[in-house]
């Protein structure tokens, strides 16, 4: 069950035991690595700070690639829809989209995205945000990581 009705200044998505717990636990551990240092320059303490410096790269991009991997599903996605919701016109135009542009366009509702997708490529607009911005009929993500 959804807590809140989604939009634009709701949408973004913090996942409690990953931003709150595991990461800070992370930092943490690499602050108290560095500081073992001080206590002596030994193999130990090195291999300990290398340790949590890979701990943390390892978390980061964990988080990287599952965005990723959700930006090339919502590419298909929005080629899918738009290859059913676009004229002519604009069909031609698919190609012409970004990533990051489809990835603002997703949010629209099916009424509004020939018109809004016109304007995206009219207007040269490359960032999610601006676009994001002009939906009016929001159709939440609840499945995003």
């Amino acid at each position: 069950m959804v807590d809140q009705e989604q939009n634009f200044a709701n949408h973004t998505r913090l996942v409690p035991p990953f931003h709150y717990v595991a990461f800070p636990i992370l930092l943490l551990n690499f602050i108290w690595e560095v500081r073992g240092l001080f206590n002596g320059i030994t193999f130990d303490a090195i291999l300990n700070v290398l340790v949590a410096v890979a701990l943390i790269i390892v978390a980061l991009f964990a988080r990287v690639f599952a965005l990723k991997a959700q930006d090339r599903v919502i590419r298909l996605e929005m080629r899918l829809r738009m290859r059913e919701l676009l004229p002519e016109d604009l069909q031609s135009r698919i190609n012409d989209f970004t990533a990051t542009q489809m990835v603002g366009l997703r949010f629209a509702s099916d009424v509004e995205l020939p018109e809004l997708a016109r304007t995206v490529l009219d207007q040269n607009m490359t960032t999610a945000t601006p676009i994001k911005k002009l939906v009016k009929d929001w159709q939440a993500d609840y499945c995003r990581v």
